[in-house]
């Protein structure tokens, strides 16, 4: 039987801790994530520093840029926009992506700073 180089033993090692990670990886997308399994973010509701924010798909579904997906600074739609990479952007606070629409909006809010949304004209 042919001995075990240090050169195998490292290698073998690094693809089982890369399996490992895929595995987990694997395991935190199918738990949810922020996301439903078909990969659309899950509806949210919630008072984030005082303004109620919200998220929801749209049931049309054919916004061009939110991809079927709405969100609100209280009672007013933000106008959000997925990036090819998955992140999120929105007219407010478009200088720093983040990872979901809640956090979009939870980005606005910070950057509003107390101040009314003013509605994005859609055109």
């Amino acid at each position: 039987m042919p001995q075990l180089s240090r050169r195998r033993a490292l290698g073998a090692a690094a693809v089982a801790a890369g399996a490992t990670l895929a595995t987990v990886a694997s395991a935190r997308a199918s738990d949810g994530g922020g996301h439903h399994a078909h990969g659309s973010p899950e509806a949210f509701d919630e008072v984030y520093k005082g303004r109620r924010i919200q998220g929801r798909s749209r049931s049309g579904g054919g916004h061009h840029h939110g991809g079927g997906y709405a969100v609100y600074v209280d009672g007013v739609e933000l106008h959000v926009m997925r990036n090819a990479d998955g992140s999120w952007i929105s007219v407010v606070s478009h200088h720093d992506p983040v990872p979901t629409p809640r956090a979009a909006a939870r980005a606005a809010v910070d950057e509003l700073q107390g101040a009314r949304l003013v509605p994005f004209p859609a055109g």
